[in-house]
């Protein structure tokens, strides 16, 4: 079955319909004769001679919805009002917004939180600045953070373009961790820049989330605001990416009865996700991991302009294989894909050892069609939500920074992203695990918790941990 890009889109339809017994039957028949799916309708008012009604429809895409509203318009005694996109009402005004912890309900209340006697709360800060993270938002506040150079899978569209995404991330950190956090979209390329402003903007905010900054500047931008912070900086589309991933391959090991450190895996699209991905699996044991990129294999023999693909060579591929795709993934355990669509093919899937795992990640078009790889895959994973196994940063980062946070860590680290990669994975049981069900739901409660909880614990151990035990849980503490 071919995918479509645009699965999903529903339209809602305002009609003006003659109030006749006859009209609403005629009505599902156009839709239905045009393709259209009727998935909901509401009565939004009735006359003597006409009944307005929002009928929600599905269709393929934008295209498809103007051929069903020519087909109605023709009709006699339908009337087009007018046409929404039930995804674009959900961003009417923004998705976020900003409200009060406590009212402010007489004029002792507004002393208290605004002059004069915020004064004193304003000097403790000053003479003890890290009170800032009892008396202010920075407490539980991540900044989201980016300058729109690599959203999704648009590419370079700028600030102003990028804002829905990072509002939908702020969302998913307050409903998924009770993490707040807020949308900051820079009108600039400049890394110096991103990391001064980042800087600047740091004392308000507890964590910074960087996302969709292309590569390879995010490296850069991420180190130089890890060493010159002391709150955790964590770029998303690396290593949300590498912890779930890592969660679902301890998983689909189980599933096929191999040890981590025994797997051959191949990885192809080695930007920021693929470095990072690997980077992972090899803290986790892996040790034969092979890296594809457009040019073939990366491999010691050459020299790379891009110096993280130096660092990539000296680091993976034992044997310094060279070639293709084809000459890396024979006898490949696992395929991890974080490149495009029709990388990998079903040639490849014969070539590789026995229950093969794959984790196709391109959006939204997969490596290969899951249909076409399932009787040649004992295990698939991809980044959609219409096929089991979703590889979804959603399971990391709420539960990351929401641990980050309680215990006041300086920084993610290693020890802290490994944690949360096991703990993804343990939510799902012995009894649940199958092929078709490695990593959980998205949707799934225990997760955030469990994570927050497993990242703390590694904090404390690995000693980034700067808030005492006994007062997590604490709101009283200062």
């Amino acid at each position: 079955m071919a995918l479509q890009h645009n699965v999903g889109l529903s339209l809602i339809f305002r009609l003006e319909i003659e109030n006749s017994s006859t009209t609403f039957g005629k009505l599902a028949s156009i839709i239905g004769e045009a393709g259209g799916d009727i998935i909901a309708v509401d009565v939004i008012s009735v006359s003597k001679e006409t009944v307005i009604r929002d009928v929600n429809i599905n269709v393929f895409d934008r295209e498809h919805g103007q051929k069903i509203v020519a087909a109605l318009d023709a009709a006699p005694g339908i009337k087009v009002i007018n046409v929404s996109d039930r995804t674009f009402l959900m961003h009417i005004g923004g998705k976020v917004e900003v409200t009060p912890k406590v009212r402010v309900k007489n004029r002792d209340d507004l002393s208290r939180v605004y002059t004069p006697h915020v004064a004193r709360v304003c000097q403790a800060i000053h003479e003890d600045p890290s009170k800032a993270f009892q008396l202010t938002i920075k407490r539980n506040t991540v900044a989201v953070v980016s300058d729109g150079t690599a959203v999704l899978g648009l590419g370079d569209i700028g600030p102003y373009a990028a804002m829905p995404v990072m509002e939908g991330k702020a969302m998913l950190f307050k409903q998924f961790a009770g993490v707040d956090a807020f949308p900051i979209c820079l009108n600039t390329k400049d890394t110096d820049e991103i990391v001064n402003i980042v800087k600047a903007i740091a004392p308000a905010f507890g964590g910074i989330n960087l996302e969709d900054i292309s590569s390879p500047r995010c490296f850069e931008i991420e180190e130089r605001l890890k060493e010159e912070l002391d709150i955790p900086v964590f770029h998303d589309d690396q290593h949300g990416t590498a912890v779930v991933l890592l969660a679902g391959l301890i998983n689909a090991a189980k599933v096929v009865g191999k040890r981590l450190e025994d797997l051959k895996v191949v990885v192809v699209g080695i930007g920021a996700a693929g470095v990072a991905c690997t980077k992972m699996i090899l803290a986790a044991g892996v040790n034969n991991i092979i890296g594809v990129d457009r040019i073939g294999i990366l491999n010691r023999n050459e020299d790379y302009e891009n110096n993280m693909w130096d660092w990539y060579a000296a680091n993976t591929n034992p044997e310094n294989l060279t070639g293709t795709l084809d000459d890396a993934i024979k006898s490949a355990d696992v395929f991890v894909g974080l490149s495009g669509p029709g990388v990998l093919k079903v040639e490849h899937l014969k070539s590789m050892a026995k229950d093969p795992i794959v984790f196709a990640m391109a959006n939204p078009n997969p490596e290969i069609d899951p249909e076409l790889a399932e009787p040649y895959v004992r295990v698939m994973a991809t980044g959609r939500s219409d096929y089991p196994n979703q590889i979804n940063n959603v399971l990391c980062f709420p539960g990351i920074f929401k641990g980050a946070l309680q215990c006041r860590a300086r920084t993610i680290n290693e020890e802290m992203k490994l944690a949360a990669a096991r703990a993804i994975a343990s939510v799902v049981t012995d009894d649940e695990l199958s092929e078709h069900y490695i990593i959980p739901s998205v949707f799934n409660k225990k997760v955030a918790e469990v994570v927050s909880e497993a990242v703390m614990e590694a904090a404390y151990t690995s000693g980034v941990a700067r808030r005492e035990r006994r007062d997590i849980g604490s709101n009283n503490n200062f």
